[in-house]
Parts: structure tokens; C-alpha cells; sequence
């Protein structure tokens, strides 16, 4: 019986919810990277100020990831979808009227913690759609439209600014945010949320009470732990690329490594989800570690363009593959309706690694050099690939697969 063809994956429903969460991450990846110039040039802020402004929505997003997996789990996804896509759309809206450096900064952090609330709150939501015997393939496609986004939200970004201005720029991000509002509200109208949990008596349980779990639900933290070494790891290459390859003249090259990375991802995606799905974690996983490390070994001895677009390519695979596993495996552990809390534990380890990580490597930089730097990470990499080794690689899903569990229970009915 072949359980992943009898199943519909590609379903009006899914590809509303791909899109709205894609546009979310357009919307994160637009402002990213053009909110630091912005504040030194309308405010006269100094770096350490123009930083912050550019990083203040990320601080926001790892608050809202404290209680956010509680909230949507105990007070119903759909609801907290609409309510947190709005909140978005309206800090989308005050970029354009800010005069003030503070007022930019409290903005910044509105939208973080709204942005974490919206993404949360979307995937958990479209894994209700997901096939259980096509978790891992369309948790990938959902992850997805995080690539993609990553990919194409900076260059049009900057393309807008070097066409027209930032008052433009606003104005894009607020139709981008509208935009995913609507797709929401199809997604809303079209689901609902599951019904409760019922106990041994097949009574309704009792209502999700908060406490540590809530923030960091157990069954998530070895996937999450190992995904804040690859998350450190990686952040070494988003925020210090760009000065490597000025120091090494590769600056060409760097400016096609993400689209190598998408490009890369996007042709093994389909692949490697299903054969997660099939042969479990594990055979995914490790791909994407070797691929994760090699692409560290590369880009440690580029010395021209070619040699960084390669590192990219590679990356894809690695990173680029890593990150849909780990959401896969931390929605696999848990019952659907922790699927909440599973996804912002999972990215609250990733939001830590990838904001301590510039941090720390910048002073390892400044001691010995890109070069080494990329190395060291590499090393980094392994070191991750040992501690998955003996925590979640253990375990019946990470060796197995889901697809056979699905079957086991079909034939049982």
C-alpha cells in the first residue's frame, strides 16, 4: 500500500497557509536588512542605535516565544492566526508615520512579537492539513516559502530603495501584509480548530495549564538543542558573509550564495521529505550535517566567486535541509495539540543561536580571521552531528520513519 499517494498534500487549504506564512517572512526579511540604514539616515542614528533598530523584532519574536506555543495551543490557532496577522499588518502600517528613533524601536518590537505569534500560529495551523504519512514532505514545502523569502526579500528590497524610497518601501510592506491577512482569513473560514483532548475515560481533559513546559515543551528540546548549535553555526554566515567577501574580493560571489542556497534546496526538497517520511530522521539528517559542514570546509578556503557560490549550493543542502527536519521531527514528538508549543520551543533555540551567534563570532573574528572562523564552525557542525548521535537518532521515528507507523495503524482499522 502506498500511504503517500493515497493522500492529497497540495490542497487549497495548505497552499493559502504556504503563502500567508511565506508573505509573513517576506514582510521579516524585507526590513531586516534595510532597517539599519534607515535609522542612521532619518535619525542620525550611531551603529550601536541603527543595530538595534535593525534587531529589535527579533528580541520581540524570542519574548513572544515564552508564552506564544501556550497561547495558540490553549486558546485555538485559528483565532490567534487572524488576531496576530492583523497585529502585523498594523506595525506594518506605523513604519510609515514614525518621526521618532523610540517610537521606530517600540515598533519593532510590536512587530516582533506579532510576527513570532503569526508564524507560530500559521504552521501550526497547516500541519492540521499535512497528511501524517507526508509530515516530513510538506513540512519541508512549508519551510520552503521561509527559503525562498530569505532568498528574494533582500534584493527586492534593495531594489525598491535604489528605485524609489522608504516611504515605497513601507507602503509594499503594508500590501504584502494585507496580503497575507487575506490568505489567513481563507484559511480561517475554511478549518477549525480540533476538538479537545480527551482522557483514559474519553472525557474532555482538562485545560492546558501554563508552566515550564508551556515555554519548553521536553519532548522538543533534544531536536531544539541540536538545532541551536546549527542555528550558532549558520549565523556566522548571515551576518559576517558580506565582510568576508570584501575581505577576500568575493563580494559577486556572495551576492549569489543565497540564491545558490534556494535554488539547491528547492531542487532536493520534494526528495528529502519523503524520504524522511519513509526512512526516517535520520537519513535526512545526516545528509544535511555532512552537506552542512562541507559548505563551512569551502567557503574557509574561497578564494574566488565560484568557490562561494559553491559554499551556497552546498549550505542549501545543508542548513537548507536541516531546518525543515528539525520542524518535521519536533511536530513528530508531540500530540497535535502541542504542535503550538512545539514549533516555539523549536524556534526559540533556533532565535538563540541566531542572535548570540554574531555576538560571540564577532569576537572570534577579530582573533583570528574569517577564514578560521569558518573553519572553527565547521567543527561546530560536528559537534552537533555527535549530540544528535546519541539523543534523537536513538529513537524508533529517527531510525524507522513515519510511513510505516501510518500503515501499521490502516491495516489495524
Amino acid at each position: 500500500m502506498n500511504t503517500t499517494e493515497e493522500v492529497k498534500l497540495f490542497t487549497p487549504t495548505f497552499i493559502m497557509g504556504w503563502i500567508a506564512n511565506f508573505l509573513q517572512f517576506l514582510v521579516f526579511y524585507f526590513l531586516i536588512t534595510t532597517m539599519a540604514l534607515y535609522a542612521t539616515k532619518e535619525f542620525s542614528a550611531s551603529e550601536t542605535e541603527a543595530g538595534f533598530a535593525a534587531s529589535a523584532i527579533v528580541i520581540g519574536a524570542v519574548f513572544s516565544r515564552l508564552v506564544s506555543g501556550y497561547i495558540i495551543d490553549r486558546f485555538g490557532r485559528r483565532k490567534i492566526v487572524v488576531v496576530s496577522v492583523i497585529a502585523t499588518t498594523i506595525a506594518c502600517a506605523l513604519y510609515i508615520p514614525i518621526d521618532s528613533l523610540g517610537l521606530l524601536y517600540a515598533d519593532r518590537f510590536f512587530h516582533g512579537v506579532a510576527y513570532a505569534f503569526a508564524c507560530t500560529a500559521i504552521m501550526a495551523m497547516v500541519q492540521e492539513l499535512i497528511p501524517s504519512a507526508r509530515r516530513s514532505e510538506g513540512t519541508g514545502y512549508l519551510a520552503l516559502g521561509t527559503t525562498v523569502s530569505a532568498a528574494i526579500g533582500p534584493a527586492l528590497a534593495l531594489f525598491l530603495l535604489g528605485s524609489f524610497n522608504y516611504e515605497v518601501l513601507f507602503v509594499v510592506v503594508l500590501g504584502i501584509s494585507i496580503a497575507s491577512l487575506i490568505a489567513s482569513l481563507v484559511i480561517y473560514f475554511r478549518t477549525s480548530d480540533p476538538g479537545p483532548e480527551l482522557d483514559e475515560n474519553g472525557n474532555a481533559a482538562e485545560p492546558i495549564k501554563f508552566s515550564f513546559k508551556s515555554i519548553i515543551n521536553p519532548k522538543v528540546l533534544p531536536i531544539g538543542l541540536f538545532m541551536l548549535l546549527v542555528a550558532f553555526a549558520y549565523s556566522g554566515v548571515i551576518a559576517h558573509i558580506n565582510a568576508f567577501a570584501e575581505n577576500r574580493d568575493v563580494v559577486t560571489g556572495a551576492g549569489l550564495f543565497f540564491i545558490a542556497y534556494a535554488i539547491s534546496m528547492f531542487v532536493m526538497r520534494s526528495y528529502l521529505g519523503k524520504l524522511q517520511d519513509r526512512r526516517g530522521d535520520n537519513s535526512v539528517i545526516y545528509f544535511g550535517l555532512v552537506f552542512f559542514v562541507i559548505s563551512f570546509i569551502v567557503l574557509s578556503l574561497s578564494t574566488a566567486n565560484w568557490h562561494v557560490v559553491v559554499s551556497g549550493v552546498l549550505a542549501g543542502l545543508g542548513y537548507g535541509t536541516l531546518m525543515p527536519a528539525a520542524q518535521a521531527v519536533s511536530v513528530g514528538v508531540v500530540d497535535k495539540s502541542e504542535f503550538g508549543s512545539a514549533f516555539s520551543t523549536l524556534f526559540l533555540f533556533v532565535d538563540f543561536g541566531f542572535g548570540f551567534g554574531p555576538v560571540i563570532l564577532g569576537a572570534v573574528v577579530s582573533a583570528i580571521g574569517y577564514g578560521s572562523m569558518y573553519a572553527v564552525l565547521a567543527g561546530v557542525g560536528v559537534i552537533a552531528g555527535i549530540y544528535y548521535l546519541f539523543t534523537h537518532a536513538r529513537t524508533e521515528r529517527a531510525k524507522h520513519g513515519v510511513v510505516k507507523e501510518v500503515e501499521t495503524m490502516v491495516l489495524a482499522q
